[in-house]
Parts: structure tokens; sequence; C-alpha cells
């Protein structure tokens, strides 16, 4: 399964110290994810990913975030820096989940 979006970078307020930084997973594709994942169990409900943003691929986790009702995907340092975006920018991102239904 392979998800394509446009979000925007926000800053994790709970950890803004830790510049923490994500885009949120739009809610219609974070709910066939939740439906179609089969994979196992992971810590804090994750699925394990490889996404893309530009020239940058990179393996990952996506988690739920129940405030927003959706996943979020944490985008490191290095790939905001490689494709130079910053909080606020909006990045076009493609999810292949790798543990789900007709993988």
């Amino acid at each position: 399964m392979i998800v394509d979006f446009d979000a925007e970078l926000w800053r994790w307020d709970a950890r803004r110290s830790d510049s923490w930084v994500f885009v949120s997973v739009p809610s219609e594709a974070s709910e066939e994810i939740r439906e179609r994942h089969h994979g196992p169990r992971r810590g804090f409900g994750s699925v394990r990913v490889r996404a893309t943003i530009g020239g940058s691929t990179w393996t990952t986790s996506i988690f739920p975030d129940s405030a927003r009702g959706c996943y979020v995907l944490p985008v490191k340092r290095a790939v905001r820096t490689a494709e130079d975006l910053e909080v606020g920018d909006v990045a076009t991102v493609s999810l292949e989940l790798i543990d789900v239904d007709g993988v």
C-alpha cells in the first residue's frame, strides 16, 4: 500500500527542545492504514513505513496521534536539511506501508 499526500511540517509542542518535527497523514488515509495493517504490534502502536520526500527516502515508523485522530510521520533533520524544509513548509510525501494486506 502506498499513500501520497501533501502536508505541513509541524513541531511537537511537548518536546520543543528536542526539535521533533512531523507531518500528519490525512485522516482518510490513516483510517485505511488502521484497517489494513496486520503486521506485528510495535511500540506506541507504530506502523513501519518507507517514506519519501523529494529525493530523500528512509525507513521509519508512523505513530497514531489521538489528539489529531491520525498517524504522524517524524521527519528527521537530515531529510529536512537535504530537502530545504522548515516547520510550516508543505512537503509532498509518499509512504509505502511495509506490513499490510496485499504486500
